[in-house]
């Protein structure tokens, strides 16, 4: 048997076939809109978090402990030998096995503002958690967007060696009661928003108070108050921000200040050390109305500072004292005049000044030590591009001939310093105390 098709049937079949085609387009049509643009958006609104994540994490300095020497960014690896033994920072890519791609938005903040790890496990403080409390939760949030959005790297780096008994974890609960103050920052109302934008980036998410301050025998700050310390894990010594006994700058102007930090090196001061490559890795990216705002509060605090000056302690100088201060001038005239000048007055904004410089006179000679030995670098930063440096002198000098010219230095022109031994200058070299 045969089957005809109407042809006039067909056409209608035809215009109820389009006609649904409309009008299910018209009715989804609207919906799909609306989901595209709300897809837009959220991706937009996902990518301006990466990328304030991406500057809150170099205002962090993030990389720069959770990067070993030659080792990818951000994989961790890197050793920090301290009085407890050597923490090695972990692995804070997303992978999912050796990093914290596993982790959520919660597990992060509860690292940054509790110190427990996703486990639960107590963190130990040479991870900053005593000043990153302070961050906000919109703040971490924003860095942990960021960081999960960095390539994953496989990288499963060795445990820490922490020695007994600071290896027993338990002691951890006894250091925060201790210790350990949780909350985020809470502004000061008598000041500015400057002033508190200031604080919140120096005292939370700068952590500059893990470095510049005093420790006592478990590790934790004395102070709170940028009074200077020696540095954990580096053998330096991180002076005072607010005593005029160090490197205060509560006599500096705030253009001073915020050209230092911006850019290593200013008419006052030379950056050098761990604190030039704090520069160089985060300082220098931060946009100039956030270093100004550090430089507000830094020398508001330093500026309430009232330590007295006055008891300081002149060095008496013995016969043979002179002998060897003579004999360090000879080492300077040879050695050093050219750059720093026959009184030590320096080149402006290319060789630092020594006759007054506070960063010379400073009760820990250390810092002047290892520079002597090691050479002294700027930043180099997109201000400052080719700074002058300053060549190590340990391949040429004895460790009596460096203590002889840094105790001159130390005494000449004006200064007043204590005298330098060789001892010293060897002990600066292993990080003995």
């Amino acid at each position: 048997m045969k089957y005809r098709f109407n042809t006039s049937t067909m056409s209608e079949w035809k215009i109820a076939v389009l006609f649904l085609g409309y009008v299910l387009a018209t009715i989804l049509a609207p919906t799909t809109a609306a989901e595209n643009i709300l897809n837009e958006e959220s991706a937009r609104s996902a990518s301006e978090q990466q990328k304030l994540g991406a500057y809150l994490t170099r205002a962090g300095n993030c990389m720069g402990c959770h990067t070993a020497q030659g080792g990818q960014p951000f994989a961790g690896g890197r050793r920090l030998s301290t009085s407890f033994g050597i923490f090695v920072t972990p692995n804070i890519t997303p992978d999912k096995e050796a990093g914290i791609g596993s982790w959520s938005e919660e597990d992060f903040w509860q690292a940054l503002h509790q110190g427990k790890s996703r486990d639960g496990r107590l963190l130990y403080p040479a991870f900053p958690y005593t000043e990153y409390t302070k961050v906000t939760r919109q703040d971490a949030n924003a860095i942990f967007a960021y960081l999960q959005s960095l390539p994953a790297v496989s990288q499963i780096n060795p445990p820490s060696d922490i020695r007994f008994p600071y290896n027993f974890r338990p002691l951890l609960s006894i250091w925060r009661a201790l210790y350990f103050k949780q909350g985020i920052y809470t502004p000061d109302q008598s000041k500015s928003a400057e002033w508190n934008r200031g604080a919140y980036l120096v005292q939370g998410l700068g952590h500059c108070n893990a470095c510049h301050t005093n420790r006592n025998l478990l590790g934790a700050s004395e102070e709170d108050t940028l009074t200077g310390g020696r540095i954990m894990g580096v053998n330096w010594y991180a002076p005072s921000l607010i005593s005029r006994l160090e490197v205060s700058s509560g006599d500096w102007t705030i253009e001073e200040i915020t050209e230092l930090l911006a850019t290593g090196i200013s008419k006052r001061a030379v950056a050098s050390g761990p604190m030039a490559t704090i520069i160089r890795q985060s300082l220098q990216h931060l946009s100039i109305e956030d270093i100004r705002a550090m430089a507000v509060y830094l020398k508001s605090i330093a500026e309430n500072n009232n330590d007295d000056t006055s008891g300081t302690l002149v060095p008496v100088i013995s016969e043979n004292m002179k002998e060897q201060f003579a004999q360090g001038r000879k080492l300077y005239d040879t050695y050093c005049q050219e750059c720093h000048g026959v009184s030590g007055e320096g080149v402006a904004g290319i060789y630092p000044p020594l006759a007054g410089n506070r960063s010379v006179i400073m009760a820990s000679p250390l810092n002047t030590i290892r520079t002597v030995l090691n050479g002294g670098f700027p930043a180099t930063t997109a201000a400052n591009p080719r700074p002058y440096g300053m060549p190590p002198f340990q391949q040429i000098l004895r460790d009596g001939e460096i203590a002889l010219v840094v105790s001159f230095i130390r005494n000449a022109w004006g200064n007043s310093g204590s005298w330098v031994t060789a001892l010293e200058v060897d002990r600066s070299k292993s990080g003995e105390r």
